[in-house]
């Protein structure tokens, strides 16, 4: 006999994904015929440990076609399984096909009773928005050493000054008043959540250097700006989220104060009396002290400090002010580098005021294991974040459409349904590209750069654009129907081009959008939230088939079935079906099977 075990079959495990704090649960492993090797097992032993501890073994109980075993997990936390037959360990494999290959162990998730994500978010559509780039209206009030852009498009800045520093500080204006003019924009995308870049005061063009954590930068705008775009959007059915940046302050802050430019303040960097003092770690006062990766412009916050909490947690703090002023959420920076007890009061202080925000964390890895700084963390097990940026899928969605080959994007949509919560698996940031990467466009069919001065002045052929697109499209129907939550990069939708930062923030292009490109994602968009919206916000998983370059899988909930294909190659082919079907993006009908053309896509449902 052969075994078999697949954690993402309920019959080898009864609950797929993460399971609550004492929640039953069944592991079974089933005899199958034939195989390269026949043993015959007499007994079995589930093995296991929680993170950090001896590896433990019950056996597991003889049943007609192979071994169960019932057990419930009482402390929260990683757990780590394999399967002893007779003295062979069998462990995890390829969560593709199920099959045994090594002795590593599967992992499960157990998390708190009570951890709930907002629902609101689910089945939405998100959009980025680097604030300065995406639309100007009116006059900007630049001052000290910021410079004002009037070429709108143009190339930003990227070539170091005589210092051999860049400085981040040339402005096009894009403003919140520019945002509340294309709202209606938006809205036609089906957007149900803004997620806007740092908009606190700063010097830098990115503001993720903060200068005050409790003021929209004057080249914003105002506090009423502010408000007027919070409550136009509502009334558009649209929410918008913050960028936390809680890690680290700007030099020039009042807290930190390097230069002296708040003159009422007393900064960290001016004087031990400074009531900020304790907010950093000084290693030679006053000119040596911790900063975000060796930065100096970004001196790094001590999250210890109770003063700091304080202004960060408590009732007047900025988490509350902002909420109160209407936001829907937060997406924390470099979460990996805020400690777990930070992250916790951080949560406790967010939905103490409003229990629907959302709490999105920058992580770029499998989030539900995460070791940063030597220490496992503890994001989804219900004390901390609500959501990650969606990275692993991002990187699998683009290695599959460059490569043609399902295997990476196969393996991370299981490892996500496996290890995540599914209230958290249910609100992921599904992205493809962002301010800190290059666009998903020049990533899928740009040419290869590697300094900065060719990326400034490359852009791709009409044929490697025409190619571009395809991919784009392919991409974007998995962002959009996979779980979690697609967020669009501004511009995306309009086919803009952009090596990384800061080619990949360049000014959005609305004189000559790609109308095609943008009609896509409307159709997108449609789709999602207007015809399936419950499938696309709970609806489960489930791959129906794959070769190396096409991909089927249905996501269903208890009353409706949505499926969805991708085919990266130039082979045909033919999926048998029962029943009248209609491709939702082109239309198209078709009755019983569903023929697969060579590079195509397709969301289909029963009519």
């Amino acid at each position: 006999m052969n075994y078999y075990f697949n954690p993402l079959d309920e019959t080898c495990k009864s609950i797929t994904g993460a399971i609550p704090r004492n929640q039953k649960i069944t592991f079974h492993i089933e005899e199958t015929e034939g195989g390269e090797e026949n043993f015959s097992a007499q007994t079995c032993y589930f093995m296991y440990c929680l993170d950090g501890l001896p590896e433990e073994e019950i056996p597991m109980e003889r049943v007609n076609n192979g071994f169960s075993i019932t057990l419930q997990f009482n402390q929260i936390g990683l757990y780590f399984y394999r399967f002893r037959l007779n003295e062979r360990i069998l462990g995890c494999g390829n969560l593709r096909s199920g099959s045994f290959q090594s002795q590593k162990s599967w992992q499960l998730t157990v998390y708190k009773n009570d951890y709930q994500t907002p629902d609101w978010i689910k089945g939405g559509i998100m959009y980025q928005i680097f604030p300065d780039r995406f639309y100007k209206v009116g006059n900007i009030p630049i001052k000290d050493n910021k410079v004002l852009r009037e070429d709108w498009g143009g190339l930003p800045n990227y070539k170091p000054n005589h210092l051999g520093k860049v400085l981040n500080n040339d402005f096009f204006g894009g403003n919140l008043n520019g945002i509340i003019e294309k709202l209606e924009y938006l809205k036609n995308l089906n957007v149900s959540v803004i997620y806007l870049n740092p908009i606190f005061e700063a010097y830098s063009n990115h503001r993720y250097d903060t200068g005050d954590y409790m003021k929209i930068d004057p080249l914003l705008g105002t506090e009423q700006d502010f408000a007027c775009l919070v409550a136009t959007a509502k009334d558009l059915g649209i929410h918008i989220i913050l960028d936390g940046v809680f890690n680290h302050t700007g030099d020039d802050s009042r807290y930190f104060n390097k230069y002296g430019t708040y003159k009422e303040e007393l900064g960290a960097h001016q004087s031990p009396d400074s009531p900020y003092i304790d907010w950093f770690n000084f290693e030679d006062y006053p000119s040596k002290y911790d900063s975000w990766w060796g930065i100096e412009t970004l001196p790094a916050v001590n999250e210890r400090s109770q003063s700091y909490q304080e202004f960060i947690f408590g009732q007047n703090g900025v988490l509350k002010h902002w909420l109160r002023h209407g936001i829907d959420g937060y997406r924390l920076d470099v979460a990996d580098e805020l400690p777990d007890f930070f992250l916790e009061k951080l949560r406790k202080a967010i939905k103490d005021e409003s229990s629907e925000a959302i709490i999105i964390g920058e992580v770029w890895e499998d989030a539900s294991n995460k070791i940063s700084y030597d220490e496992r963390r503890h994001y989804f097990l219900g004390s901390e974040l609500d959501s990650v940026m969606n990275y692993p899928l991002k990187d699998a969605i683009i290695r599959f459409i460059l490569s043609g080959d399902t295997s990476q994007l196969r393996e991370t949509i299981f490892m996500l349904i496996d290890h995540y919560p599914k209230q958290s698996l249910d609100c992921l940031m599904n992205i493809l590209g962002t301010h800190d990467t290059p666009r998903i466009l020049t990533a899928l069919a740009g040419k290869p750069c590697y300094q900065k001065d060719e990326m400034a002045i490359t852009s791709m052929t009409s044929e490697e654009l025409e190619k571009g697109l395809l991919r784009v499209k392919m991409a974007a129907v998995l962002q959009f129907t996979l779980p979690g939550v697609p967020c669009i990069y501004y511009g995306d939708e309009t086919a803009m081009e952009g090596y990384q930062d800061p080619f990949c923030r360049k000014c959005m292009n609305w004189s000559n959008p790609d109308k095609s490109l943008e009609t896509f994602y409307k159709t997108l968009g449609k789709i999602r939230k207007e015809q399936f919206q419950e499938v696309f916000k709970t609806g489960l998983y489930r791959e129906i088939f794959a070769n190396r370059s096409c991909i089927v899988y249905e996501r269903k909930t208890h009353n409706q079935s949505v499926y969805v294909y991708v085919n990266n190659s130039s082979e045909k082919l033919t999926i048998q079906l029962n029943g009248d079907f209609i491709e939702h993006i082109n239309g198209i009908t078709f009755k019983n099977k569903l023929e697969i053309t060579e590079y195509s896509y397709g969301i289909i449902s029963k009519i």
